[in-house]
């Protein structure tokens, strides 16, 4: 397993999710994951949702889509609108 797997595991652990940010900023200090470290984490993800009782409905979706569009990025409500769209996305 590469460096930047184990440290964004550890990562996913710790904040229960992951964005995209989190895994570009680790891989560019680490370098990159394999392929199915990349889908491990993602079905990982996926499943803590699920096990949440955070399945996602297409109006959640709808709804996150237009915050991506309005919302400061990186302010807290984009990045739960983007956790909620990549979800969703994944699931599909």
């Amino acid at each position: 397993m590469t460096e930047a797997f184990e440290k964004l595991k550890a990562l996913l652990d710790e904040k229960g999710s992951l964005t995209e940010e989190d895994i570009a900023q680790v891989e560019s200090q680490l370098g990159q994951m394999t392929d199915e470290e990349r889908l491990w984490l993602s079905v990982e993800q996926h499943d803590r949702m699920k096990r949440e009782g955070d399945e996602i409905t297409v109006e959640q979706y709808l709804e996150a889509t237009q915050v991506l569009e309005t919302a400061e990025p990186g302010s807290p409500e984009h990045e739960k609108a983007k956790r909620i769209v990549e979800a969703f996305e994944s699931a599909a």
